[in-house]
C-alpha cells in the first residue's frame, strides 16, 4: 500500500482536518489519498481557554479528524473533542476520529481503589462530542476496543514491520515478547518472518520499573527482535534487554508501534551498545530531543489513508485489523 493511492476513490465531499499534534502524519494521509488537508485554527485566550475553528464548510461532507494523543495530551484531547463537536453541529454527513496513538488505552482496568478507568471515559467523551467512527492503531490491550460502543477500526502496523525485516538476513533470529500480554502480537510477527518466538516473564513494579523473572525460549547466540506495543520511559525494554544479555543473546533490535521516548529514554537507549537499531512507526511525532541515535521510523500514513478510502467506498478493512486472523 506504500506510495500514492492508485485504487478507486471518490474524494468528492471528503475532508481531512489535522489537529496540532501531528501535522506530518496528516500530510502523509492526504498525499496518499490525493486530496488537500483542510485548514483549521486554534486561538488561545488570556485565561488559557482556547477556541477551535474549522476553516471550510463541513455541511454534507464526510469529515475525518486526525489527532494523536501525545504531550500536551489534555490540550490535544480537548482540541479533538471541540473539532468533533464542530463537525457534528455544523451538518457534517459523517464524523470520523483518527487517533493513531490512544494514550489512555493504558488505563484499561480498575486496579486501585477510587480511580477512573480513563480509557473508557475518554472513549465516551469522543463519542458524546460527535465521533461516529473511531480509527486507531495498536491499542495497549485488546479489551480497550470494547470501550468504544460505535464502529471502531483497530488497525495494526504489522505489515510495515514484516516488509522491513523481510529485506534482512533472519537466519539466526528470534522474536522476543517482553511479557505474556504482548505474546499474541509477537507470535504473529514471528510466524510472518518464519522465526522462533521467546517470551519474557515480568512483574511491573511501577510506571518506570519492572522485574523480569525468566525467559521462555532459546535466545543464546541469536539476533533478537524485541517487540512491544509502545516505548515510553524504556524501563521494560531495557530491563528485558539486560536479561537477554545475561542469557547470552546477540545484538538486539527494538520493534514498537508507538515510540514516545519520554523523559531520558533516548539517552538511556543511546547508552546501550548491544542495541543495534530501534524501529518504530510515525503514529506519534518525535522532536529531536526524544530521538535515539539508532532510530528508524516507518510510515503508517498509507494504512490510515487506505482505511479512509475503503470507508468511503464501502469496502472491507478487516485485513488491516490488529487481531485479524493470519491468512
Amino acid at each position: 500500500m506504500a506510495g500514492a493511492n492508485t485504487h478507486r476513490f471518490d474524494s468528492d465531499g471528503v475532508l481531512l482536518f489535522g489537529g496540532l499534534s501531528h501535522p506530518d502524519l496528516a500530510d502523509e494521509i492526504v498525499d496518499y489519498l490525493g486530496i488537500e488537508r483542510s485548514p483549521s485554527s486554534v486561538t488561545r485566550f488570556s485565561n488559557d481557554n482556547f477556541e477551535v475553528q474549522l476553516g471550510v464548510s463541513v455541511r454534507k461532507k464526510d469529515v475525518f479528524i486526525l489527532q494523536t494523543l501525545v504531550a500536551p495530551v489534555s490540550d490535544n484531547l480537548l482540541e479533538l473533542l471541540m473539532m468533533l463537536d464542530i463537525a457534528r453541529t455544523s451538518g457534517a454527513r459523517s464524523v470520523h476520529a483518527i487517533v493513531p496513538y490512544y494514550s489512555y488505552a493504558r488505563s484499561d482496568k480498575k486496579d486501585a481503589p477510587r480511580i477512573s478507568v480513563a480509557g473508557r471515559l475518554i472513549a465516551d467523551l469522543m463519542i458524546e462530542s460527535g465521533a461516529q467512527h473511531i480509527i486507531t492503531m495498536t491499542l495497549h490491550s485488546p479489551q480497550v476496543h470494547g470501550f468504544f460502543n460505535i464502529h471502531t477500526d483497530h488497525l495494526t502496523a504489522h505489515s510495515v514491520f514484516v516488509d522491513y525485516f523481510k529485506q534482512q538476513d533472519l537466519s539466526n533470529c528470534v522474536v522476543v515478547s517482553p511479557d505474556i500480554g504482548n505474546a499474541k502480537r509477537a507470535s504473529k510477527l514471528a510466524r510472518s518472518l518464519n522465526v522462533p518466538l521467546a517470551i519474557a516473564e515480568k512483574k511491573r513494579l511501577s510506571d518506570r520499573s519492572v522485574e523480569v523473572t525468566s525467559i521462555l525460549g532459546e535466545v543464546r547466540g541469536k539476533r533478537v527482535l524485541l517487540t512491544d506495543d509502545e516505548i515510553a520511559t524504556g524501563g521494560t525494554i531495557l530491563t528485558v534487554q539486560g536479561i537477554l544479555k545475561d542469557h547470552g543473546a546477540g545484538p538486539v533490535t527494538i520493534v514498537s508501534t508507538h515510540g514516545l521516548f519520554t523523559g531520558q529514554a533516548a539517552a538511556r537507549f543511546d547508552a546501550v551498545d548491544d542495541i543495534d537499531e530501534i524501529v518504530v512507526t510515525d503514529t506519534v511525532p518525535l522532536p529531536p530531543e526524544h530521538r535515539p541515535e539508532r532510530l528508524t521510523v516507518l510510515s503508517v500514513g498509507h494504512i490510515f489513508g487506505e482505511v479512509i478510502r475503503r470507508t468511503i467506498m464501502g469496502e472491507s478493512v478487516g485485513e488491516l485489523f490488529e487481531f485479524w486472523p493470519d491468512t
